[in-house]
Order: C-alpha cells, then sequence, then structure tokens
C-alpha cells in the first residue's frame, strides 16, 4: 500500500477519527441515559421497598411499582422536553442575531473571527485567512461554531430527548419493579437491595467512565444514595404500616 503524501495526514485522520463535536454529542447522550436509567432505578425501589415495609401483599407492591414507573418515565420525559426545547428556542434565537449581524456588519463580524482564532494562539495573517475561507464558504456556520459553540444544522431535538429519557428511566425501573414482584415474600427485600446496589454501582462506574472521574467514589456516591433512599422509604412504610394496622 502506497504511503500518503507527505505534508497531508489530515486526509487519514478526518475519515479515521470522529469529529470531536459528534463525539461529544453521543457522550452527552450515553451520559444522560445513564442518568436517567439511575433516576428509574433509585425512584421505583424507593417506592416499591416502602410499600414492602408497610405491606407483605404482593398485588399492592406491584400496583405501586407500576404507578412509580409510569409516573416516573412521564415525568422524565416532560422535564427534558421543556428544557431541550427551551435550549433549542435559546439556539434559534443568538443564530438568528448572529444571522442579523452578519447582514448589518459582515466586516466587524469577520474581524471577531479573526480575533477568536487568535486568541487560540493563531498568527494574524493566517486566522485572517482562515476566517474570510470559512465566512465565504458558510458565515453562519463559522461565526456560530467559533463565538457560541452551536452547529446550526445539527440543533438539539427535544422529542429525541424525552424519548432517550422515557427509554433510559423505564429499563431502570424495571429492575427493582420485576425483583421484588417476583422474589418471595421473606426474600424479596434483601434481593431487591442487592440487585439494586450492583445496578447502581454499573451506573456509577459507566459514568465515571463517561466523565473521566475516579471510578470508586462514583459507585460510593451512587450506591449510597441509593441506600438513603431505599432504608428510608421502608422505615416510614414500616412506621406508617404498623400504625394503620
Amino acid at each position: 500500500m502506497a504511503n500518503p503524501p507527505i505534508g497531508q495526514p489530515d486526509q487519514i485522520d478526518d475519515h479515521d477519527e470522529p469529529h470531536g463535536e459528534s463525539l461529544s454529542t453521543r457522550l452527552n447522550w450515553l451520559r444522560a441515559a445513564v442518568l436517567g436509567a439511575n433516576d428509574g432505578i433509585v425512584s421505583t425501589a424507593g417506592v416499591v421497598v416502602g410499600v414492602a415495609g408497610a405491606t407483605s401483599d404482593r398485588g399492592s407492591i406491584m400496583i405501586a411499582g407500576i404507578a412509580a414507573l409510569v409516573a416516573g418515565a412521564i415525568s422524565m420525559a416532560a422535564g427534558e422536553y421543556v428544557s431541550v426545547s427551551t435550549q433549542r428556542d435559546t439556539e434559534r434565537s443568538v443564530l438568528r442575531l448572529e444571522r442579523r449581524e452578519l447582514r448589518e456588519d459582515p466586516e466587524g463580524e469577520l474581524e471577531e473571527l479573526t480575533q477568536l482564532y487568535e486568541d487560540k494562539g493563531i498568527s494574524r495573517p493566517l486566522a485572517e485567512q482562515v476566517a474570510r475561507e470559512l465566512t465565504a464558504h458558510d458565515a453562519l456556520g463559522a461565526h456560530a461554531e467559533a463565538e457560541l459553540g452551536i452547529d446550526p444544522n445539527d440543533l438539539t431535538n427535544p422529542w429525541h430527548a424525552a424519548w432517550a429519557s422515557m427509554a433510559a428511566f423505564t429499563v431502570g425501573a424495571l429492575l427493582p419493579l420485576l425483583t421484588i414482584t417476583f422474589t418471595p415474600a421473606g426474600l424479596r427485600t434483601w434481593v431487591t437491595v442487592i440487585s439494586v446496589v450492583v445496578a447502581l454501582a454499573l451506573t456509577g462506574l459507566v459514568s465515571a467512565q463517561l466523565g473521566g472521574s475516579p471510578r470508586r467514589r462514583a459507585m460510593v456516591r451512587t450506591v449510597s444514595g441509593g441506600l438513603l433512599a431505599m432504608g428510608i422509604t421502608y422505615l416510614i412504610g414500616a412506621l406508617v404500616g404498623t400504625a394503620l394496622v
């Protein structure tokens, strides 16, 4: 195989390596999915363990778990839709402003883009050349990326975010719900706690790897939060169940 021409290594890099923005977007979505699953595990586990502390009736526990799953999934989807819609509206607003500035003051915007590249360490002549060539190719795209960190052709999608959050929450919630429903009465609480601890440790591990943070600290944090939630809800359920009986 012939070697690539000297001075043209970018031809190989552009095809073999993912672009930074695309990789960052994928990591953000994956991190959101992990966090959604974590919320589903903790919130649903708290509900079913709390109800199990009040009653041993399998039907009551299952109904409470299903209600927690459905309500939590819908709430996650709605919250994510509203949040991402607000972000998308903001992106569109600043892009409209950028289009207007490019129409009314193209030279001023060109100078601003040049200075941005100078601030990154590029020499003035080269910064001017890069700014002019990128502006000639796609003025809005060049300025939006450099000034705002936005890709005009790849704005956030609130529907994608909503469905992803709902799916992640549902998958996470199914673990404690199915575990506590189909485990014998004498073992259901402990088996559920153990399965939730393992699942939370895995989500903590994945989130730490995605964020490049210490794995043990992340795992301890997620597991501790889940145990605290289950412990408090079980205690409340036991107290309420005893009082009602």
